[in-house]
């Protein structure tokens, strides 16, 4: 090979070492740059779907998870509660749920996509206090004889059913929210997630 062939043959080889090494630093600056845009851990985990294990949640009681940075009520309802439900019809302000504060899996008189599984955003619709679980007349203080029990909101008096259908005549101008929820299986939800017809 001639001098000048070897010269050139160095001279594509320092061209395609060049190139390489280049375009390895691009990579390596242009990975934390991506990066920066992601959404942060604290970002994610604020708005990231919530599992629930219902399993253990025994007819008549309610826990409270965080999604969103809300508080979310998984209550399960006993038979005595939900059939309270449909003598209510009268005294709510919205009993079919036309307001838009459901997904259309929880468009019913329950609220819900099973009858016995509740799941509210626990934030009052009227100023965003959080209503107290006032489950049953009579031994709850201050409330009428002939309540069937729900949910108080402490602020301003709003009474809730235990659909989270807003009695009428009462300060909060809607029912609770129902946040988009699907079944994973028959012991678990994930909050945040609304697949149809699950």
């Amino acid at each position: 090979m001639s001098t000048e062939g070897k010269l050139n043959c160095g001279r594509r080889r320092l061209i395609v070492a060049t190139v390489a090494v280049g375009g390895a630093g691009a990579a390596v600056g242009i990975v934390p740059f991506l990066a920066s845009m992601l959404p942060s851990e604290r970002a994610k985990a604020a708005g990231a779907p919530v599992e629930v294990d219902v399993a253990s949640i025994a007819p008549g009681q309610l826990i409270t998870v965080e999604w969103q940075g809300k508080p979310v009520w998984v209550f399960n309802r006993s038979e005595a509660m939900l059939a309270t439900l449909a003598k209510l019809d009268g005294a709510v302000v919205d009993p079919t749920s036309n307001a838009n504060q459901q997904p259309g899996t929880c468009k019913n008189e329950t609220r819900s996509i099973k009858p016995s599984l509740f799941v509210a955003i626990g934030i009052c619709t009227h100023l965003g206090c959080s209503p107290s679980q006032k489950f049953r007349a009579g031994a709850d203080e201050g409330m009428p004889a002939d309540w069937p029990g729900g949910f108080l909101c402490p602020c301003h008096g709003s009474m809730f059913d235990f659909a989270g259908r807003v009695y009428k005549n009462k300060p909060a101008p809607s029912n609770l929210v129902v946040p988009p929820y699907t079944y994973l299986s028959e012991t678990r939800i994930l909050i945040g997630v609304d697949r149809k017809g699950a």
